[in-house]
């Protein structure tokens, strides 16, 4: 029952931000399920033939980038192992002027804005501007009530989980709480909120009923 509830709650509140996201003229779609995500985000990006991942856990847990692999797709993704140092960086350089960059966010507000932090900048820049489309796929528990609680979201539970998962030498990958250190490996540097759409960029944002990411 418990789980009934709560995805009468997500329908409720994915609704009001679907809504409020369309009013900041991205295109918003809310999802039922992977499954279901996975087919709009094949219907709306099939024309394009370069495709860049941020570090999103989120998006590639839909299984996108094997899909595109197998289509002869072209994939930027600097989570590639065994990349050296110069590719590294150029795969984030091309990710920002790809066809189609696919990234998460740490939280999206119920009144319509998307909220990353970064801490180098690549994901921040491309979801901006560049890339032709831009898709942005996130889970229910990242959607807050205000913009307030989403910049707090990223404080309080995306910061230090994501710190910790990527092992970071920052206060709070152990202590779980954001300390606003100084850390030379702290990741949350860049903030970007999209209030609208960027006037020259397509932004799809995708809103899954289930608990994806950070």
């Amino acid at each position: 029952m418990t789980n009934d509830y709560q995805d009468w709650r997500w329908q409720k509140l994915g609704e009001k931000c679907v809504e409020n996201l369309k009013k900041n003229e991205f295109d918003a779609r809310l999802s039922p399920s992977i499954d279901d995500a996975r087919q709009i985000i094949e219907d709306i990006t099939g024309e394009y033939e370069t495709f860049g991942f941020g570090g999103s856990d989120t998006s590639r847990s839909l299984g996108i980038i094997p899909r595109l692999k197998k289509k002869g797709k072209t994939v930027y993704d600097h989570w590639e192992p065994g990349l050296s140092p110069e590719t590294y960086q150029t795969l984030r350089l091309q990710q920002g002027r790809c066809d189609c960059f696919f990234c998460s966010a740490n939280a999206i507000s119920a009144t319509g804005e998307v909220v990353n932090v970064d801490g180098i900048g690549n994901r921040t820049s491309a979801m901006m501007f560049g890339p032709k489309k831009v898709v942005i796929v996130a889970g229910m528990n990242k959607v807050t009530h205000t913009l307030q609680e989403a910049l707090d979201r990223v404080r309080e539970v995306a910061g230090p989980m994501r710190a910790k998962s990527l092992n970071m030498e920052a206060p709070c990958a152990k202590t779980g709480f954001c300390s606003d250190c100084n850390a030379p490996q702290r990741i949350c540097r860049i903030t970007a909120i999209l209030h609208r759409k960027p006037m020259l960029t397509d932004v799809s944002v995708i809103l899954i009923k289930e608990h994806l990411g950070f």
